[in-house]
């Protein structure tokens, strides 16, 4: 919810307020009264409770989704101010009077709410909460990082929650509480329908850093160390089974390389040689594609790679002219990608291989 929404709604509800019956006026005085006035305060006006009644569970839901919301404060201050709005807003005595259907109604948190397309801001201090629940309930099915489990029992190998629908929708708990509540094994045997509104919103807080942090787009996240492979081992993969001195020398063009890049640049440059921040076609140093076409009945021409697909080639020649031709089967067409053995080294390289070159390019200084 944007600020200005917010404004709009705290408006919304101080009105109705004062249109009740003792609602105008300040928040009655009592030994909470200063915490109240100092969690609530920061983002709309205290006296956004006046007229309203609800029971203490109603109001530790509200209460949780302000903190779920950033609400800043210790967990004690949070329980003085549940003890503040609990003794000093209870449920109106009409309230035990209405109908069932107003009365389940009335039981929902009344709090500013979300968008379901509003994205989740997450708490780290929420987040390290839901991890302990996580380690305690989720790990052994669902693995150390929430990618899931390839390992173990069938029936203990749980699916990838960051790729989860169920989690990617969720804001603040809403999904993952309704599933839970459905019923879900959990490590301790504790019935997942029991976790309480607090342990779900932290166990959201932590799933979602998780997200964030796989996507590598949130402020948990940090460069990794990918110095972590073995130098010498990396050298002999380098002149014997990757190699790669067929193509490039220590000695000649990467000299001193591992003092112009730092090792997580190094890293991806040795990997995607051809992408543009690392000497690709749109760089100084790139190289590009080449495409050689022989039409049936001219001679062949060769330039630099525009296009090339199942229905059309085209290139740009040394003059800067532009060719282009539908692709028949009496047209010969040659390509000549300069990295393409880099890009078919993907899939032979193992994760040690990776870390063993990197760590030997950085001895190259």
């Amino acid at each position: 919810m944007t600020h200005f929404a917010r404004l709009c709604l705290a408006g919304a509800l101080l009105s109705h307020a004062a249109a009740v019956p003792g609602a105008a006026g300040q928040l009655p005085d009592g030994s909470q009264k200063q915490t109240v006035l100092k969690l609530c305060g920061t983002c709309h006006s205290a006296n956004l409770v006046l007229g309203r009644g609800m029971t203490r569970e109603q109001w530790g839901d509200t209460v949780s989704s302000m903190v779920a919301r950033g609400a800043k404060g210790s967990p004690e201050e949070f329980s003085q101010v549940v003890d503040y709005l609990a003794a000093n807003f209870p449920p109106k005595a009409s309230a035990t009077k209405a109908p069932a259907a107003a009365t389940t109604k009335a039981k929902k948190p009344a709090s500013i709410g979300q968008g379901a397309d509003d994205q989740q801001v997450v708490d780290d201090v929420l987040a390290d909460r839901g991890k302990k629940i996580y380690i305690a309930e989720c790990i052994t099915c669902h693995g150390p990082k929430a990618r899931g489990a390839n390992e173990g029992p069938p029936n203990l190998r749980g699916p990838d929650l960051v790729r989860s629908v169920t989690v990617l929708h969720d804001r603040y708990g809403n999904t993952i509480g309704a599933f839970l509540r459905q019923g879900h094994v959990t490590q301790s045997g504790t019935p997942s329908a029991d976790f309480t509104a607090t342990q779900i919103v932290d166990l959201s807080h932590f799933l979602h850093q998780r997200v964030g942090d796989t996507l590598r787009s949130g402020p948990f996240n940090s460069v990794l160390n990918v110095l972590t492979g073995d130098a010498k081992a990396g050298a002999a993969y380098f002149n014997g089974e990757g190699k790669c001195s067929t193509c490039h020398s220590p000695s000649g063009d990467l000299a001193g390389i591992a003092r112009r890049y730092d090792p997580p640049t190094l890293q991806q440059r040795y990997l995607f040689p051809a992408t543009p921040s690392f000497g690709g076609r749109n760089a100084k140093s790139g190289k590009p594609v080449i495409l050689t076409v022989t039409p049936p009945d001219g001679p062949a021409v060769t330039g630099e790679l525009v296009r090339l697909d199942d229905f059309n080639a085209a290139l740009r020649d040394s003059a800067g002219d532009h060719h282009s031709w539908k692709r028949t089967p009496a047209l010969k067409v040659e390509k000549n990608d300069p990295y393409a053995t880099h890009n078919a080294l993907l899939e032979q390289y193992t994760d040690k291989n990776i870390h063993d070159v990197v760590a030997y390019l950085e001895t190259l200084k």
